[in-house]
């Protein structure tokens, strides 16, 4: 099926490793260019330089902090330029989650751990829309697409729930505002994913356990209906077609992209 991104302009915030490098790619891939944001210059361009090899498309690095209102236009105002414009906007920059310990309640501070979050994750997302959405609505077209996460629909950590819940809710009243101007927004909520930073989680988790490895990664796709690790290309591969004209019909919701969550029920 062709996603009819070719020649698409999408600019994915968190895209110089992770999630947010796959889903770079596999929008190249698709014939879109890419302006990469994120905070080190190096690391952008050394993955700027990656893509744009892999693909053959034009990727550019930008860096920009999305917790800091002037950075984030300008960085939009310099893709715009770059690029020609901006038809799609992937959310993917967040502080890292999952990879040690979850704060208790009495552990839990406001400055160190919520605000952080809330800053560059919730607001970032919402200084970033605020920002293209001119440019889509002068077009008449656009596509928005938050990366949130599984937290927002389970227990277990209080930051990254309320963080999580707040982009759901952010993502659907975007939708409802901007849909009428042809721009859909949705929600991405993957769950554990192999990334690049999974062999260090892996180590460090058989270091401290005495288990092995492969042990550890059985344990962790074990929390999935599909008994597999979900990868960063399987959530980049639900984003291209989220960013596609062929998407036109899901709006405003939440995808659920963690491999299935046993016995939960979600209508």
């Amino acid at each position: 099926m062709d996603l009819q991104l070719t020649g698409k302009r999408a600019i994915v915030t968190g895209g110089s490793r992770g999630i947010g490098k796959a889903i770079a790619r596999v929008l190249a891939s698709e014939g879109a260019s890419v302006a990469l944001v994120a905070r080190s210059q190096d690391t952008l361009d050394a993955t700027a330089g990656e893509l744009a090899e892999a693909t053959g498309q034009h990727i550019v690095a930008i860096p920009a902090d999305t917790g800091d209102d002037a950075s984030v236009r300008a960085m939009v105002e310099q893709a715009v330029a770059e690029l020609g414009g901006v038809d799609i906007l992937v959310n993917c920059a967040a502080q890292p989650g999952g990879q040690g310990g979850v704060p208790s309640l009495e552990e839990i501070d406001g400055e160190t751990h919520f605000w952080p979050d809330m800053n560059v994750k919730v607001l970032g997302y919402l200084r970033t829309a605020q920002a293209v959405a001119p440019h889509m609505k002068a077009a008449g077209w656009g596509r928005i697409i938050n990366i949130s996460g599984l937290a927002a629909r389970q227990a277990g950590s209080t930051i990254g729930s309320m963080r999580n819940v707040a982009v759901a809710a952010l993502t659907k009243n975007l939708a409802d505002e901007l849909g009428p101007h042809g721009i859909n927004v949705t929600v991405v909520h993957p769950g554990i994913t192999r990334t690049e930073a999974t062999a260090g989680v892996v180590a460090r988790r058989a270091q401290s356990t005495g288990a092995t490895p492969e042990e550890i990664e059985q344990r962790m796709a074990e929390g999935n209906s599909v008994r597999t690790l979900i990868d960063a290309e399987d959530i980049a591969y639900i984003v291209a077609m989220l960013a596609s004209p062929r998407s036109i019909a899901i709006n405003g919701d939440a995808i659920a992209a963690g491999g299935g969550a046993p016995k939960a029920i979600h209508y």
